[in-house]
């Protein structure tokens, strides 16, 4: 992957009243980087600060340049971490904070002929549908590039307007995430269903990276206690079994998913000591944090696998719903 820092040469006019385009993230302003964000925010202000959280490893799950309450919890876990108020705002002291990270948030990536060629296919929305496929692959070239940059497809497009998806060679503006460093090994995981976030610990319990989760419903209740960690698989298959979901449908059997970013969890499977309960990917990532669970948690695929490459058997596991 060929991934160039961007440094555009746009001039930022002091009579331009409207807000610069997401573009101008890593060219705004002193006064347009150091504006607060806060509920109702949106541009390339709230990108720059959730390009730093994401590399700060407190995610604030699919990037979209608009502040939304998995981007409250990261900027509060974050605040925590630092000893700052928890005010949930990137206020003067917190932009302090994260941007002692000085690297550009915006970088150059050129599609190229793989990229282009996928394969891409449609996915079914029916377990059956799925189960006819030998691989649960990306249905898009805008969905294969949102995952690898932690963003939704509209915020490419928007980033990129008038640039082809299709084209090989063409050059475009994504979130510098690759950037991202490796996760140390975490003693524990907690997961807060009230909050919805998964947190990493250390040996002596600081936490150490945030995640947004989303960890069950009213009638698949997050399984509260302590448990451990059984076993890791990344790129699973998946087994659906009709019997173990209060809404299956009528006329449901058993099937067998092939693996895949598209697969029911996603890309990978971390498996807990409460028997079908485990932490996993999933093929709909703007939903984390937002929708509900069969009880499982689940994260983002790219976030599940930082977690996957910081946890080991045995690792005690707290869920708690309050």
């Amino acid at each position: 992957m060929r991934v160039l820092f961007f440094v555009a040469m746009l001039a930022l006019s002091s009579a331009n009243a409207a807000e610069p385009a997401l573009s101008a993230a890593d060219t705004l302003n002193v006064a347009q980087r150091a504006k607060p964000v806060a509920p109702k925010s949106a541009g390339p202000n709230v990108l720059r600060a959730q390009v730093l959280l994401d590399r700060a490893h407190f995610s604030p799950g699919e990037m979209d340049a608009a502040y939304g309450s998995n981007m409250h919890q990261a900027i509060r876990g974050f605040q925590k971490l630092h000893q700052l108020p928890l005010t949930g705002n990137v206020d003067p002291a917190t932009w302090q904070e994260l941007e002692r990270d000085d690297a550009p948030v915006l970088a150059v990536y050129t599609l190229t002929a793989q990229d282009v060629a996928g394969p891409y296919v449609p996915v079914p929305s029916d377990m059956a549908g799925k189960a006819k496929l030998s691989a649960l692959g990306y249905a898009s070239v805008a969905e294969a590039l949102g995952e690898r940059f932690h963003c939704s497809p509209e915020l490419l497009r928007r980033l990129n307007p008038g640039k082809k998806l299709n084209k090989a060679g063409e050059q475009l503006l994504v979130p510098n995430v690759a950037i991202i460093k490796p996760l140390p090994k975490a003693a524990s995981i907690l997961v807060d269903a009230k909050e919805g976030t998964l947190t990493l610990l250390d040996a002596g319990g600081m936490p150490f990276a945030q995640f947004p989760a989303s960890t069950g419903s009213k009638h698949d209740p997050l399984p509260e206690g302590r448990w451990q960690v059984r076993g890791v698989a990344t790129n699973p298959e998946y087994r659906y079994n009709p019997k173990l979901f209060w809404d299956a449908k009528a006329g449901d059997t058993k099937a067998r998913i092939a693996a895949g970013p598209n697969n029911p969890v996603g890309l990978a499977w971390i498996d807990l000591s409460k028997e079908h309960y485990g932490i996993h990917g999933t093929p709909e990532p703007g939903n984390i944090g937002k929708t509900q669970s069969h009880g499982c948690i689940r994260l983002t695929n790219w976030d599940v696998m930082q977690v996957v490459r910081a946890v080991a058997r045995g690792a005690a596991v707290l869920l708690q719903a309050s």
